[in-house]
């Protein structure tokens, strides 16, 4: 059959960057199928075109990627799709299909025929193997399917070897053709291509769907297999800057010194960086070195408050004295830090969000996020608030950060607004701060992704 996998995206995001989750997929299609990837975000958002490529292909079967606040943009894909394909089999998976299936089911029926949740490695070729048999939907891992108007759930599991998956199809997501800037905002050299060695997070964080989405068992690629990526990366696709995109990639110390130890051994002149974040106290003098070593230049982590009150309410197992000392241990060896921090916790006041702004302005931080708290779908935090009356059912297309979908008692929205884009301005309006990330824009096209960045996020 012919396959077409598209990644939607949502208007006001700044992240244009190779869909790397569709990309394995992709792979694990191509073994029977012709598999296309169409990303909405990098042609242009342009309707006219999409339709005429979604035409040109005529695929037998559409995947849709869906994120909670693309919910929307899926089912008006969805209608564009559905019209220019009768006969289609359309489906959706990603993160809000899995967190909320009957909701999903609803929301975009009648265009959409199935979800799929969970890893889909292993259940989309399976449901494409079983599509038209007679009770076949009740076989497949993680299908949502209606019938006689009711919405069938089927259980999910993660794939348990994850090492054994082949490589992701990056000639269907090329990534120089993606702009600079597609990830966290700055680079040290171009192109650029995000790799993942592990999935799964046995944390409980309260704000994150991470444990949910990829369970709590952490599953690892080997170093040889992650090595032989990056070559791959290197030789046929001139990349010449990786993102480790884990969600714990230095959890397992062992895990993390093997495959920084195959980049130093190999040589390529790459640099590296950890956009997503690595937990901060997993880090210690001997993964510094091998980090400075292998090419990192930039590590990113989840501080989220300088409140040990805050801090406990999220369940992240930091304190302000262990972050402190992280934080000097990493300035020490020479790597440029970058931290991620949220305001509008449930229950916070306002004088608790001024005692992370101010925590921001203490460390010795190249670059800061000051994120809204978002009460993502299914997560500990969201459904307390639920249950206390706090919120009810959430608009999820409001769930980015430029829109606060939520700010705690006593605090309006747009006050929290205001205190977000206060954070940011005190902290990157400081002379030597401002002058060290002026001086990493590489060209003007950078700097163009970096003002629609700006204005997203103070203007707006």
């Amino acid at each position: 059959m012919k396959i077409l996998l598209i990644k939607p995206g949502i208007a006001l995001g700044d992240h244009i960057q190779p869909p790397l989750g569709i990309a394995y997929l992709a792979s694990s299609l191509r073994e029977k199928h012709e598999v296309r990837v169409l990303d909405f975000g990098k042609m242009g958002r342009n309707d006219g075109l999409f339709t005429g490529m979604v035409k040109d292909f005529s695929p037998d079967v559409v995947g849709f990627q869906c994120y909670s606040p693309e919910i929307g943009e899926v089912k008006r894909l969805s209608v564009i799709v559905r019209s220019a394909l009768p006969r289609a089999v359309i489906i959706a998976g990603g993160p809000h299909p899995t967190l909320c299936p009957e909701e999903t089911m609803k929301k975009l029926a009648p265009e959409i025929n199935y979800l799929l949740r969970g890893e889909t490695e292993e259940s989309f070729p399976l449901f494409l193997d079983l599509l038209g048999g007679k009770g076949a939907a009740a076989g497949v891992q993680g299908l949502v399917w209606t019938e006689n108007g009711a919405v069938r759930v089927n259980e999910m599991r993660p794939i348990q070897d994850i090492n054994a998956l082949p490589q992701p199809s990056w000639d269907l997501i090329n990534p120089q053709e993606y702009p600079p800037a597609q990830h966290g905002a700055f680079f040290n050299k171009f192109p650029i291509a995000p790799i993942i060695t592990t999935r799964g997070c046995p944390f409980a964080c309260g704000f994150c769907t991470a444990p949910i989405l990829s369970g709590r068992q952490m599953r690892k690629r080997s170093a040889g297999t992650v090595m032989a990526e990056i070559e791959l990366l290197y030789h046929k696709f001139g990349i010449r800057e990786i993102h480790i995109v884990d969600d714990n990639f230095t959890l397992d110390k062992a895990h993390a010194v093997s495959i920084l130890k195959k980049i130093i051994d190999s040589g390529l002149p790459i640099s590296l960086a950890f956009p997503n974040g690595v937990r901060i106290g997993t880090l210690d003098e001997e993964l510094l070195d091998l980090m400075k070593q292998a090419g990192v230049y930039l590590i990113s982590v989840g501080i989220e408050s300088g409140s040990d009150k805050t801090l406990k309410r999220m369940d992240k197992q930091l304190n302000v004295a262990l972050i402190r000392e992280k934080v000097a241990l990493i300035e020490r060896k020479g790597i440029d830090l970058a931290a991620f921090f949220i305001l509008g916790f449930p229950d916070e006041t306002v004088e608790d969000m001024r005692e992370t702004i101010k925590f921001s302005l203490e460390l010795p931080l190249l670059r800061a996020n000051f994120f809204t708290f978002l009460p993502l779908p299914m997560t500990p935090v969201t459904l307390r608030l639920i249950e206390k009356g706090e919120i009810g059912h959430m608009d999820v297309d409001g769930l980015i950060f430029q829109k606060v979908p939520y700010a705690p008692k006593g605090v309006t929205r747009e006050k929290l607004r205001n205190l977000q884009r206060e954070a940011f301005l005190r902290f990157y309006f400081r002379p030597r701060v401002m002058l060290r990330n002026l001086m990493q824009i590489r060209s003007l096209t950078h700097f163009g992704y970096l003002a629609k960045r700006f204005y997203h996020w103070i203007v707006m």
